[in-house]
């Protein structure tokens, strides 16, 4: 399933979704000359600020995305967030508008269900245990048949958001009220999955082009709350793991279809590899390519949709990035400490420019390369020590 036609010949693509990893998009669609549309549920999220045009709507108002897109009729539709009426996409991809990397695609990695169902009982792919809940009681239920610990999401959000480790029995309430919270689409129903005992995580950035299917070095990274903090590449793995990794994000992605990058989340566990999530466009443990790699995860992505080719990817020295999260809610700020985040060798930052700030919010990102990865780590952990969130009335 290779998706729709190349788009060599794309004038104009419009992104929903226009935070800081559909900004790097934007940069890279212009720097191929192509006419970039932002469109976001709030005003001056990051990728407005570079694109040619923006507008604010709600997306998961199926009227409303489809008015806007057939007034505007793009070439190329880029899902870059979970919250979107899905199927109001498989519409237009059947009246001829060309949904990256496929209307089928977004519909099904942006509710976890539809992911777990295609990857475990279709694929036969090594998953977690899971089960799914519509109700208080059904997720009482489910905690007792799945086990402690476990880990309890809504079906669809976005960095970690209502995502719970159940530790006792006495929480599964907590963990129910924070998923139905943190839901992108107010969906009454969770997903309940085993905890799994990895060693390490990673993420196998897959790109899907006109070229084929090529895969960049693993990248591993740390995660809080269900929301990365750190990245690093490449992370280690034995060549039969990298084998399975490999295997697994092939059949996957292959299944989904079309072009593009597609972030596989994977679990390297004592008993061999193990598939999480897959993410249909760029990820954000991946901005550490932008440091790493003689091509980002954004020009990989970008290059893959536009139907150019791909004939490898190379990683150019070991990098690094730690995160910057907001402590408060609030609009009047600055990020302070870049003179002395800068200051360090070898490193970048990169300020998403996100107007309102909010507890745990990624506000901005520190990447650092160098000769091995423990030095990448700890210059881009430092680096992002020395970011702050100032606040004006302090």
């Amino acid at each position: 399933m290779w998706g729709a036609p190349l788009s060599k010949n794309a004038k104009s693509m419009m992104l929903l979704g226009s935070g800081e990893l559909g900004k790097e998009v934007v940069i890279e669609a212009q720097r191929l000359g192509v006419r970039t549309i932002a469109v976001d549920r709030y005003e001056h999220a990051p990728a407005m600020g570079v694109a040619h045009e923006s507008y604010v709507i709600d997306m998961l108002d199926g009227e409303a995305l489809k008015s806007l897109i057939v007034k505007l009729s793009p070439d190329i539709i880029v899902p870059e967030v979970e919250a979107i009426a899905t199927s109001v996409l498989v519409e237009l991809e059947e009246e001829g508008f060309t949904v990256i990397p496929t209307a089928t695609a977004a519909l099904l990695t942006m509710d976890r269900e539809g992911i777990r169902r295609l990857a475990a009982e279709e694929l036969g792919l090594p998953t977690a245990r899971y089960a799914f809940a519509n109700s208080l009681e059904e997720l009482e239920a489910a905690v007792s048949n799945i086990g402690i610990p476990c880990v309890i999401k809504p079906l669809m959000s976005s960095s970690g958001k209502g995502q719970s480790v159940c530790r006792k029995f006495e929480e599964v309430g907590e963990c129910w009220n924070n998923a139905l919270e943190g839901a992108r689409a107010k969906k009454l129903r969770v997903i309940v999955e085993s905890f799994v005992p990895f060693v390490s995580e990673i993420t196998l950035l897959t790109v899907r082009s006109a070229s084929g299917t090529i895969f960049c070095p693993p990248i591993g990274h740390i995660q809080q709350d269900g929301d990365y903090i750190e990245s690093w590449q490449p992370h280690f793995l034995s060549d039969q793991q990298l084998t399975d990794a490999q295997d697994i994000a092939r059949k996957i992605t292959d299944s989904l279809g079309g072009f593009g990058l597609f972030g596989v989340e994977l679990f390297l566990t004592e008993d061999g590899v193990v598939f999480s999530e897959v993410s249909p466009r760029p990820h954000d443990t991946g901005m550490v390519t932008m440091v790493t790699q003689d091509l980002s995860e954004f020009a990989l992505h970008v290059r893959a949709i536009l139907g150019f080719p791909i004939p490898s990817v190379e990683l150019l020295t070991s990098g690094a990035s730690a995160t910057l999260k907001g402590d408060r809610e609030g609009e009047d700020f600055v990020i302070a400490g870049l003179n002395e985040a800068l200051s360090l060798p070898r490193t970048q930052i990169r300020v998403f420019g996100k107007s309102l700030c909010k507890p745990g919010r990624r506000m901005a990102v520190a990447l650092s390369s160098a000769q091995d990865v423990e030095t990448a780590r700890s210059r881009a952990k430092q680096a992002a020590s020395l970011l702050k969130v100032v606040w004006s009335n302090e």
